[in-house]
């Protein structure tokens, strides 16, 4: 079953998938990422791509409802800064 343009694939704790929410996505710049693309330093989220840092307390930061990675950068681009980082619940 292929996702919608503003739809996650569907995982095993989210079968159906899930919609990205219009404010994070224009169709085309969402997609799942790997966890190995995201690291965790004291500072927030490193996008291992582009170096940039998401803090814990900014706004773009979102529950994952899958528990998996989703990113949402300008024009879906590996190049190109955040709209939204769907993470997963932290570890502790």
């Amino acid at each position: 079953m292929p996702a919608a343009a503003h739809d996650a694939i569907p995982t095993a704790a989210k079968p159906q998938g899930w919609s990205y929410p219009f404010s994070c996505c224009s169709g085309y710049d969402c997609r799942e990422v790997s966890s190995k693309q995201i690291s965790e330093k004291p500072e927030g989220y490193v996008i291992k791509g582009t170096g940039e840092i998401v803090a814990y307390s900014d706004m773009r930061l979102k529950d994952s409802p899958d528990g998996e990675f989703h990113w949402c950068s300008v024009a879906g681009a590996d190049d190109s800064r955040t709209i939204c980082l769907f993470v997963p619940p932290r570890s502790y």
